[in-house]
């Protein structure tokens, strides 16, 4: 009898029924979260590592479907997933709107698959698709720039925004400041840059290090240097 009541419990004919349907859901969240990731590495702005971060968007959007799936037939569940929700803090700083932005579109996307709402879910996301890429296009300038560069000192009186400023000017590369962060003992600012070569930027570099040695330089690739 227990038996019984294990296998109707485990594998039930609704089970059976919607699970071919369940299973075409979580595999469409999984495509459309790889393609959220090329689309956020192609077309996104943020200074972060836009390859690592985009790795979060196919986990997401399965994890969101699979929640929405089985909670969206009963109300008991739908409470308790807002009492285990509750419990739950994310202590990741999101630093860019952008980033945030591209977390509500993996999460929509979850929410629109594990509801059944496949076909809504498919056509909003390619015109966002759309409009991602139109907006980029209308976007684009002849210089954008290849890195970005961060610049982090911890002798603030030596090493200043706008020194940093003059000596990229002075290396022939176009720059602008992006972020800025300073306490009494350090300095960190983030920059967009156009390096016209690998040279200018080996430049720049030493002549940074002329004053301040322990100065941390990082770049991210973002279009390529030429040699």
């Amino acid at each position: 009898m227990q038996k019984q009541q294990l296998t109707e419990l485990l594998w039930n004919s609704q089970t059976v029924a919607s699970l071919p349907t369940f299973l075409l859901g979580l595999g469409l969240a999984a495509v459309l979260g790889l393609v959220l990731g090329q689309v956020y590495i192609r077309f996104g702005h943020s200074l972060s590592n836009r390859r690592l971060f985009a790795r979060n968007f196919l986990l997401l959007t399965v994890t969101t479907t699979l929640i929405i799936a089985i909670v969206k037939s009963s109300l008991a569940l739908s409470l308790g997933l807002v009492g285990a929700l509750s419990i739950i803090r994310f202590r990741a700083a999101i630093k860019e709107p952008e980033e945030l932005a591209f977390l509500f579109l993996a999460i929509s996307i979850g929410l629109g698959l594990g509801a059944g709402q496949v076909a809504l879910t498919v056509v909003a996301l390619a015109v966002i698709f759309a409009l991602i890429a139109l907006r980029s296009l209308l976007n684009r300038t002849p210089d954008q720039p290849n890195l970005f560069l961060t610049v982090a000192s911890a002798a603030p009186e030596k090493v200043s925004a706008g020194r940093i400023l003059e000596l990229l000017t002075a290396t022939g590369a176009a720059a602008s400041l992006k972020r800025f962060d300073e306490t009494p003992d350090q300095i960190e600012a983030s920059f967009l840059v156009d390096f016209k070569n690998v040279g200018a930027l080996e430049q720049f570099t030493q002549q940074l290090r002329a004053l301040n040695r322990d100065v941390k330089v990082s770049c991210l690739d973002d279009r390529g240097l030429i040699s």
